[in-house]
C-alpha cells in the first residue's frame, strides 16, 4: 500500500467529519442538558418522514427551538446533537409535513447529502440515524415494557425493568477484490442499468472484518480471499438507517466467479483501464456509484494506484 498521507490528504468522505461536540458530560447533568432547550441561541434541524429540510438558498434549514413548536406544532420526536460553535443543536422529527409557505423543501436523503456542505452532511447523518433508532426501540427488547427517552436522546430507559438501551451502529464490511490489474464489482438487479459497486455485507457475531469480507465474497461471488492479505483503508458513516461502512482491499487467491443469485444479479472482473473510463464516464455500458458512497472511493484509489 502507498504512503496513507495519500489517503489523509483527500476530503472526507460524504456524512464523515461532524463538527459537532456530542455533550457526553454535559448529558449526564439533568438540568444542565435541561437547560439548553431554553438557551436564547438553541437551533434545531427539521426531519420529515427522515427527509432533511433544506432551506430556500440551500443547507439545512436551521429554526430557533422556541419557534419550532410555534410554527409546525408539537414534535413526533426531539433529540439534542450537541454543541455547534457554542449554540445547542437539536434534530427535531416533525410530525406533519410544513405547509409550503415555510419556505422548506424536504430533499431525499442521498440527493442532500450531495447537496450539502461536508459539516451539514454530517449533522443531517447523525441526527437520521438517531431518529430512526428512537423510532423504532419505544419498547424494551428485554420485557416488552415502554422506554423513554433519557440523556437527550443518548439512550433510552426501561419503564419496567430500568434496562438501559443504547443506539446500535451495525458494522458493515465493503470490499474491493483484487486479482493482479484487475478488481471484482458485482450489481443487484434492483440498481440502474450498467450500475457496478464494490461487494458488502454485514459482520456477524464473532467475527472479525477481515473474517467477514472473505466469508461475504465467498458467499457471493465465489471468489476467495487471502484472508492475511486483506487490508483496511477507511471508514464511512452510512444512516440507511444506521451502518458504518468498513473500506477494505481483498488480493485473491481463486478469482473464479461463481455468483449467488440471491445476492447479486451478476459480479465480474474488471480490468484498471476499463474501471478509469467507468469513473470518467467513457465506459460503453458501465458505471459505479457516485461520489457519495464509499465504494466509489475505493474503486478511486484502486484505480489511481492508491492502494
Amino acid at each position: 500500500m502507498s504512503d496513507r498521507s495519500v489517503l489523509i490528504n483527500r476530503p472526507p468522505l460524504v456524512f464523515a467529519g461532524s463538527p459537532l461536540d456530542r455533550g457526553e458530560r454535559l448529558r449526564r447533568d439533568t438540568a444542565k442538558l435541561a437547560a439548553q432547550a431554553g438557551r436564547e441561541n438553541a437551533w434545531t434541524m427539521v426531519l420529515y418522514r427522515g427527509l432533511p429540510g433544506i432551506a430556500e438558498g440551500g443547507g439545512i434549514a436551521w429554526l430557533k427551538l422556541d419557534d419550532c413548536e410555534r410554527l409546525y406544532g408539537p414534535a413526533q420526536l426531539q433529540l439534542y446533537l450537541g454543541e455547534l460553535r457554542g449554540d445547542p443543536v437539536f434534530a427535531t422529527e416533525l410530525s406533519q409535513e410544513p405547509p409550503a409557505e415555510a419556505a422548506i423543501a424536504f430533499m431525499d436523503a442521498r440527493q442532500a447529502a450531495m447537496a450539502l456542505s461536508q459539516s451539514e452532511a454530517a449533522i443531517f447523518a447523525h441526527a437520521k440515524a438517531l431518529c430512526a433508532w428512537h423510532e423504532r426501540h419505544g419498547f424494551c427488547a428485554n420485557c416488552g415494557q415502554a422506554t423513554e427517552i433519557v440523556s437527550g436522546g443518548a439512550k433510552r430507559v426501561c419503564g419496567g425493568c430500568e434496562a438501559e438501551h443504547f443506539p446500535r451502529v451495525d458494522p458493515v464490511v465493503i470490499m474491493l477484490a483484487i486479482d493482479g490489474d484487475n478488481c471484482l464489482l458485482g450489481r443487484q438487479a434492483s440498481w440502474p442499468p450498467g450500475m457496478w459497486s464494490a461487494l458488502a455485507g454485514f459482520v456477524e457475531p464473532a467475527e472479525t472484518i477481515e473474517e467477514a469480507c472473505a466469508r461475504e465474497l465467498e458467499e457471493e461471488s465465489g471468489v476467495i480471499a487471502d484472508i492475511a492479505a486483506i487490508r483496511y483503508v477507511m471508514t464511512q458513516p452510512w444512516p440507511f438507517p444506521s451502518s458504518l461502512m468498513m473500506g477494505l482491499v481483498a488480493p485473491v487467491t481463486n478469482a473464479a466467479v461463481t455468483v449467488d443469485e440471491n445476492e447479486l444479479e451478476d459480479a465480474r472482473w474488471f480490468s484498471r483501464d476499463e474501471v478509469r473510463a467507468m469513473l470518467e464516464g467513457r465506459h460503453p455500458e458501465a458505471q459505479v456509484p457516485p461520489s457519495v458512497a464509499i465504494a466509489r472511493r475505493l474503486i478511486e484509489l484502486w484505480a489511481d494506484g492508491e492502494i
